[in-house]
This record gives structure tokens, sequence and C-alpha cells, in this order.
């Protein structure tokens, strides 16, 4: 139990360290677009739109595959059975493997 709650301790740090960073860069960015805002003839783009989504996109990716990770070696060490990591369409991280038996 002690190590499943260090494991708690350690996710929730991770967590409160990208909250962190996120809330500096919106900040940043805040202030980037109150400076342009009081300067009209300053043009200052901030990020485009496309390369922002796929920024997004990929950390989402990222926190996924980290979720998936925690939850197969969970899964592997909590039971006798066999799992995979694959996309479900219920949202499921991990599936079983169940073997197919011929019929007798």
């Amino acid at each position: 139990m002690a190590a499943n709650s260090s494991g708690q301790g350690f996710q929730n740090k991770n967590r409160v360290a990208i909250l962190a960073e996120l809330d500096k860069e919106k900040r940043k960015l805040l202030m980037q677009n109150q400076s342009s805002t009081n300067h009209p003839g300053a043009s200052i783009a901030l990020c485009r739109p496309s390369l922002n989504k796929d920024f997004r996109d990929h950390a989402e990716q990222q926190h996924i595959a980290a979720q998936q990770k925690a939850a197969l070696q969970h899964a592997h060490a909590h039971s006798s059975g066999y799992f995979i990591t694959q996309d479900s369409a219920f949202g499921n991280l991990i599936l079983p493997v169940l073997p197919r038996l011929d019929p007798e």
C-alpha cells in the first residue's frame, strides 16, 4: 500500500508541475497579447492554429501513452492474465487477451 501511495504522490507532483508550466505559458501569451494591443503598429504572431493543434495532439498522445503504460504495468503486476495496449471504442486503455480454445 505504501508503494501505491508514493506512486500517486509522484503523479500528483507531476500534474502540479505540468499545470504550473501551462499557467506560466498562459500568462506569457496574455502579456504578449496585451503588448500587441497596446501598440497597434506592432504585429506579433502568437502561433499558427494548426501548429498549436499539432502540439496539443502530441501532448495528449504522450499523456495517453503514459496512462496506458501505467495501466499495463498495474494489470501485469496484479493479474495472471495477459493484456495489450490498443485503442478501444469504449475508452479502455488496455484489453485482455483471451485465448481461443478448440471446441471438444
